[in-house]
C-alpha cells in the first residue's frame, strides 16, 4: 500500500513550488535590470559632457585637458557602492600594467560621495593610483546621464565616447584591456607565447 505523503511534507513541497517560482521571477528581474543597465548608455558615439572638478590632491581637473592628447576611462562611483569595491582593483591593475610615462590613456574616478572624508578614505583604503575627482553635487553624472553606480565610459582623443558601461561584471577588464591596447593578464601557469618571457 503507498504511503501517503505528510503535512510536513506537503508543506515542505509547496515551499519548494513558491521558492522556485521567486527565484525565476528574481533571475529574469536581474536580467531585465541588466539589460535595461546597457540600453540605458546614450552617449557612446557622441561626444562627452565636459566637466571640470576638483580632485583630492587639490587639482582642478577638466575632461577638455586631455583632448588630442590621450583616451580617458571615466568611472562614476561612491564610497557605499559593492559593485565599485569590485571594479576599482580591476582599474588598478589595468593603470599599473599600461599606464606608463607618456601612456596614451588616463583613468579618472569621479565620486559621486556627498562628502570629501568618505571619498578619501576609500580612495586611500582602495590604493586608486590614477586622479580621483569630486561631484558632491553630481552635475558631471547628471550630464554623463548617470543612472546608476558604477558606470564607466571610455573617450577617444577626439572626446567621443566610444564605450559605456553600466555595473560591473568580471568581464570589464578584458573590455577596457582591448580599448586601452593593454594585453590582457595572463592567468598563473598559462603559456606568455610572444611576450618574451
Amino acid at each position: 500500500m503507498p504511503s501517503r505523503p505528510t503535512v510536513a511534507g506537503a508543506l515542505a513541497i509547496a515551499a519548494l513550488a513558491v521558492f522556485t517560482v521567486w527565484i525565476t521571477w528574481r533571475a529574469k528581474a536581474v536580467e531585465r535590470g541588466l539589460d535595461r543597465d546597457a540600453r540605458n548608455i546614450t552617449l557612446a558615439g557622441k561626444p562627452a559632457p565636459d566637466f571640470s572638478l576638483s580632485s583630492l590632491d587639490g587639482h582642478t581637473v577638466a575632461l577638455a585637458d586631455f583632448r588630442g592628447k590621450q583616451k580617458v576611462v571615466v568611472t562614476f562611483w561612491a564610497s557605499w557602492c559593492g559593485p565599485c569595491r569590485a571594479e576599482m582593483p580591476v582599474l588598478e591593475s589595468l593603470y599599473q600594467r599600461g599606464h606608463k610615462p607618456g601612456a596614451d590613456f588616463e583613468i579618472v574616478a569621479i565620486s559621486i560621495d556627498d562628502d570629501r572624508p568618505s571619498a578619501a578614505a576609500f580612495a586611500a583604503q582602495m590604493k586608486m593610483p590614477f586622479p580621483v575627482l569630486l561631484d558632491p553635487t553630481q552635475k558631471a553624472a547628471a550630464a554623463f546621464d548617470v543612472e546608476s553606480i558604477p558606470t564607466l565610459f571610455v573617450i577617444d582623443t577626439g572626446g567621443k565616447v566610444v564605450m559605456g558601461k553600466a555595473g560591473f561584471d568580471p568581464g570589464t577588464e578584458m573590455i577596457l584591456a582591448q580599448q586601452l591596447g593593454i594585453p590582457p593578464r595572463m592567468l598563473p601557469g598559462a603559456p606568455n607565447a610572444g611576450r618574451g618571457n
